[in-house]
């Protein structure tokens, strides 16, 4: 299990900050990577496919590819299937469950196809264990098999993680449309927050919903590893190694830093909905960084400066797929606040332009969106514009810098 090529997948737009965080966390020279649309691929171990599981912030899942064949119909695929020696990963009592996804297949039917990839597996498990097969389970399987169809190759995987690994364990809390740790980590990691050397800045988000971006910033604040709190399909398969796990987690563990008693808070999060601040309160104790967060309520076009020293705020404001109609007639709520009838996205953004401008002169505001038209909303010009997908959306991470009572203009960097 020395040999592996693994697949991470991540939001397109995130391939080269998933990159460098798989070379920080396997310490591998950057021959071993390869990075493609949507997602990077490693050579290396098992071992690391459990440390990249543990400590990622940007990747959807770890992958393991073990067939890559060209095919024509939907008997190649069964041939392909059942060649793969599925018995080194996993056992007939495991559950299993097969999912494919293709880009320009000639075949018409993808549960046709999944469901001869099914058969091969079970078909070869009962001709090497006297006739026992696993079972599927669609809803929680053991073993998630996943098979990637282009024109006419197939790529098979093993899925190491299980539950994608966005879903970290701490949010039980959380409103309508939350945002993914895994983007909020990629916007953390644009914004070059955590990088370099030195006391962290104050890091503030006035639209912070349920709280993700600022507990993903405090845990990492915190050196607490984005996986801690959870369990992994990889537990479950024949080449796990209890004792080997176990040491991994605990060293993780011994690496967290937690803030002195009295120290000032670092992070920092409101919303107009006090229903929302609670929420992220309580997301933030399972967490175990709701001593290095404050949360507030409060309306993002009336809410000062957290702290006296310039930082920097990361905000993933509602845009329109996520409006929707409030309690009170006439109104809707978006983003910090709610919206009267008469006033426009565009009447909000500049406001609370022109709020920054006044109050926050020295901060930096890093803002994702769809609407490539929100710094002429805000009558700012950006300093940087990192494109980013959020699920099927185009977005934009505009950086503006904050200068009192100005918008001046700076080069913008692609």
């Amino acid at each position: 299990m020395n040999q592996l090529t693994l697949f991470l997948p991540c939001a397109a737009g995130v391939e080269d900050y998933l990159a460098a965080e798989i070379l920080r966390i396997t310490d591998l020279p950057p021959g071993c990577i390869t990075k493609q649309r949507g997602g990077v691929a490693v050579r290396t171990s098992f071992a690391h496919a459990m440390l990249l599981n543990l400590y990622s912030r940007l990747a959807q899942r770890v992958l393991v590819l073990l067939s890559y064949t060209e095919y024509r119909n939907e008997q190649d695929l069964y041939r392909a299937a059942e060649a793969v020696a599925w018995e080194r990963w996993f056992t007939p009592k495991q559950s299993i469950k097969v999912e494919v996804t293709a880009q320009h297949s000639p075949l018409t039917s993808l549960n046709f196809a999944a469901l001869k990839i099914k058969d091969a597996v079970c078909d070869r498990f009962r001709d090497k264990a006297n006739g026992v097969r696993p079972d599927v389970n669609t809803q929680w399987p053991d073993v998630r098999i996943y098979a990637h169809l282009t024109t006419d190759t197939l790529s098979l995987y093993i899925d190491t993680s299980g539950e994608p690994l966005f879903k970290r364990g701490w949010r039980e809390d959380k409103g309508e449309a939350p945002l993914k740790e895994t983007l909020a980590a990629a916007m953390l990691a644009a914004s070059g927050w955590a990088e370099g050397e030195g006391d962290l800045l104050p890091l503030y988000d006035p639209c912070c919903g349920s709280g993700t971006i600022a507990i993903e910033a405090a845990q990492i604040a915190c050196n607490i590893a984005a996986g801690s709190m959870r369990r992994f399909a990889f537990e479950k398969f024949v080449p796990f190694r209890a004792q080997e796990w176990q040491a991994m987690k605990a060293q993780a563990a011994s690496h967290v830093v937690k803030p002195e008693p009295g120290q000032a808070k670092l992070v920092f999060g409101s919303d107009v909905s006090h229903r929302m601040v609670d929420f992220a309160q309580r997301n933030a104790e399972r967490a175990g960084v709701a001593d290095v967060i404050e949360f507030r309520g409060g309306d993002a076009l009336q809410r000062m400066p957290p702290t006296e020293t310039p930082g920097v705020m990361l905000v993933n404001p509602p845009y329109g797929e996520r409006i929707e109609a409030g309690g009170f007639a006439g109104t809707a709520r978006f983003g910090a606040r709610e919206l009267p009838e008469s006033e426009s996205e565009g009447d909000f953004f500049s406001k609370l332009a022109t709020h920054w401008k006044k109050n926050y002169s020295g901060w930096t505001a890093w803002v994702l969106t769809p609407d490539l038209k929100l710094p002429g909303k805000m009558r700012l010009k950006e300093s940087r514009r990192v494109p980013m997908w959020n699920g099927p959306l185009e977005c934009r991470l505009f950086k503006f810098e904050m200068i009192k009572g100005s918008a001046r203009e700076k080069p913008v960097d692609q």
